[in-house]
């Protein structure tokens, strides 16, 4: 079940940075709005997950489920460049991301 909420909080992360980009500085009182309970859902979720999973395995695999989907969303909805690097990179977070999860018996 740990795993169901740390998946739930890098979602909930992926959604909290598009809309602080959508609140152009928390100038925009929806996006910020969501922004902010976005946030604290995210913080709860990874909480509760850490229960269970160890600070490491929780914190990588959280924020890197949130730069993955935050890269794209990026290239996908706000149009943002897709170069190689950038994919090595993001291939690269994804290995990190598997064989964190690996080497976890939780």
């Amino acid at each position: 079940m740990a795993w169901i909420y740390l998946v739930a909080a890098g979602i909930l992360e992926i959604v909290w940075a598009y809309s602080m980009k959508q609140s152009e500085g928390f100038t925009k009182l929806v996006p910020s709005t969501i922004t902010i309970v976005m946030m604290i859902g995210s913080f709860a979720l990874l909480s509760i997950a850490m229960r269970t999973l160890p600070l490491g395995t929780a914190y990588t695999i959280w924020t890197g489920i949130g730069a993955i989907g935050a890269f794209l969303v990026g290239i996908i909805v706000l149009g943002e460049a897709m170069t190689m690097m950038r994919i090595g990179a993001a291939i690269l977070i994804v290995s990190g991301l598997v064989m964190m999860k690996l080497s976890t018996s939780a």
